[in-house]
């Protein structure tokens, strides 16, 4: 979770571009439900791997759930989604 200061709409559009960054990475699929991204990973490197990005007007939230495979490497998931966060929202 990150705070910010950039309005719900330039978070929304800040957290848009990273979904179809990651989406180009990683081959996520995402929708947004409202003020929410969910998404998941249907193949490729974070197969199984699902989760949200929800945007309000002072914060955005990542939660991410790993498949098995991936949850030997969760702090380093959880470290560079924490600094692609400090990057989206400068």
């Amino acid at each position: 979770k990150r705070s910010h200061s950039i309005g719900k709409d330039g978070a929304k559009v800040k957290a848009e571009g990273l979904a179809k960054s990651l989406e180009a990475k990683l081959g996520i699929r995402w929708r947004w439900e409202g003020d929410r991204i969910l998404f998941d990973a249907p193949s490729g490197a974070a197969k199984g791997a699902t989760g949200t990005v929800s945007v309000d007007a002072a914060n955005v939230r990542v939660e991410v759930d790993l498949p098995f495979l991936l949850r030997a490497i969760k702090g380093s998931v959880e470290s560079k989604i924490t600094e692609k966060l400090d990057d989206l929202l400068r």
